[in-house]
């Protein structure tokens, strides 16, 4: 009996951690809800132009956010087919704290580990600081009900973020 009662006892006090710790992806979540769903866009920059479409879905019980992106580029000069872009990222919060962090795979062999700051209506995804690499910035701003802009900047060690890429995509 005695046992019960201090298995009973133990259980009383891991439901409140239970429960919070529940409750903070939760609330991590809302200022990039906005970007849930599937998108199509087109942009332009750098690389030339392109079209293509994303989502952006919950995973895993609603613990990760998932973005599977897929561009086509227009062909350069004497291509026959444009390049194709494929990139994953997972968004995650940042165990123990409410702050969202990111992780960026693509085809082309590029990882970025992103943090994330994020209102209502606008997700900014910066690297990690680093004084030997480029840092890099994706922002997406959401300019209506269904529009998005979007934003892929890079800054050179020591120096201000450019615009590399930008474009706009509308809800499905």
């Amino acid at each position: 009996m005695k046992r019960l009662a201090k298995l009973t006892g133990l259980l009383l006090l891991a439901l409140p951690y239970h429960a919070n710790a529940a409750d903070a992806p939760i609330e991590a979540w809302k200022p990039v809800e906005f970007l849930v769903g599937d998108w199509v866009g087109s942009g332009s920059g750098k690389p030339g132009e392109g079209a293509g479409e994303f989502s952006m879905k919950f995973d895993l019980d609603h613990k990760i956010l998932v973005r599977r992106n897929r561009n086509q580029l227009v062909p350069k000069p004497g291509e026959k087919n444009g390049a194709i872009h494929e990139d994953l990222m997972i968004i995650y919060p940042q165990p123990g704290k409410r702050q969202l962090r990111a992780e960026f795979f693509d085809n082309e062999g590029h990882v970025i580990h992103y943090a994330v700051s994020a209102t209502d209506h606008k997700a900014i995804f910066q690297s990690d600081d680093s004084s030997a690499v480029p840092k890099f910035r994706l922002t997406y701003e959401l300019r209506s009900d269904n529009v998005l802009a979007i934003e892929f900047a890079i800054a050179p060690p020591g120096r201000p973020f450019q615009a590399y890429v930008s474009g706009t995509a509308r809800r499905k």
